[in-house]
C-alpha cells in the first residue's frame, strides 16, 4: 500500500510548480511566456504523477457527471461573480493581451480543474476525512496515523464528514487572493457537494472548468477584466 505521506508530492507538485511560476513577477516573466510554461510543466507532472492518482470515475454514469457537472459549473460562476462583486476593487482591472487572455484561459479551463480538483477533493479532502475517523477513535496521533498507516485510495467513492468539507474548503480558499476568500469558500463548498452527491471527480473537473472558461468569456466579452 502506497500511504498518504508517500503521495504528498505526486498530488502536490503540479500546484506547487503552477503556483511557482505564477510568483515570478512580470517583469521577469511576462504572462504571454508565463502561461504557455505553465500549460507545459504541469500537465508533465500530471502525466508522471497519474499512475499514483485516485480514480476520476466513481459509480454513478460519465453522462450523468458530466451533465451535471456543466449545470453545477454554470452556477458556480453566478456565485463566484456574486461574491467577489463587492470586493473587485481589489483586483486586476487592466486588460490582458490576447496572447496573455488566450493561454490563461486553455490553462484555466483546461489544467488547473484537473490538477487542483485532483489535490483539494482528490486528496486533501479524503485526507481529512481520514484523520477526522481516527480522532473520533480516540486514536493517537491521528494526523500521523492517518499520513503514514492509511491510504485516501481506502475511502469509498461520496464518503465524507463535515470536518472534510470545511478542511478541504479552506485549503482550497487559501491559494486564492484574500479579496477571492468569500467566493472561494462558496465554490470549495460547491465542489464538495458535488463530489458527495455524484460520489466521483469528473463532475467537480468538470464544473471547474466549464466556471473558470464562462468566467474568462465574461471578463473577455464584458471587459469586465477586475473579476480575473
Amino acid at each position: 500500500m502506497i500511504t498518504n505521506r508517500q503521495l504528498i508530492l505526486p498530488y502536490a507538485a503540479p500546484y506547487l510548480a503552477y503556483v511557482g511560476i505564477a510568483s515570478i513577477p512580470e517583469t521577469i516573466l511576462p504572462m504571454e511566456i508565463s502561461y504557455p510554461l505553465r500549460l507545459i510543466v504541469v500537465p508533465l507532472l500530471l502525466a508522471w504523477g497519474w499512475r499514483w492518482y485516485c480514480p476520476l470515475r466513481g459509480p454513478r454514469t460519465l453522462a450523468g457527471s458530466i451533465g451535471i457537472g456543466i449545470t453545477a459549473g454554470l452556477a458556480g460562476l453566478g456565485v463566484w461573480i456574486g461574491l467577489l462583486t463587492p470586493f473587485i476593487g481589489a483586483g486586476q482591472s487592466h486588460p490582458w493581451s490576447t496572447t496573455a487572455f488566450v493561454f490563461r484561459l486553455l490553462s484555466a479551463g483546461l489544467v488547473v480543474p484537473l490538477f487542483e480538483e485532483l489535490l483539494m477533493r482528490g486528496f486533501v479532502f479524503r485526507l481529512a476525512l481520514q484523520w477526522d475517523i481516527l480522532r473520533k477513535q480516540q486514536v493517537t496521533n491521528p494526523l500521523h496515523r492517518a499520513l503514514d498507516e492509511h491510504s485516501i485510495n481506502q475511502i469509498p467513492a461520496g464518503a465524507w464528514s463535515w470536518t472534510a468539507v470545511l478542511l478541504s474548503t479552506l485549503v482550497f480558499a487559501s491559494g486564492h487572493a484574500m479579496h477571492e476568500w468569500p467566493a472561494a469558500v462558496a465554490y470549495g463548498l460547491l465542489m464538495a457537494l458535488l463530489w458527495i452527491n455524484r460520489k466521483d471527480l469528473v463532475a467537480c473537473v468538470v464544473a471547474h472548468g466549464v466556471t473558470n472558461i464562462t468566467l474568462a468569456l465574461y471578463v473577455f466579452f464584458t471587459e469586465n477584466w477586475q473579476y480575473w
